[in-house]
């Protein structure tokens, strides 16, 4: 569980991290629901 817990923190950080680089928050926006939408269903599918 320590694994799963590190990983998603992990990329949770890089995440900040590229949020940091976008200039527009609308970008970062429609990507986040992006992925979150892609997550969700390579999750549950």
């Amino acid at each position: 569980m320590k694994k799963v817990c590190g990983f998603a923190l992990f990329w949770i950080a890089i995440g900040m991290f590229i949020m940091m680089l976008l200039p527009n928050t609308v970008i970062g926006v429609i990507l986040i629901i992006v992925l979150l939408v892609t997550g969700y269903r390579l999750f549950c599918c």
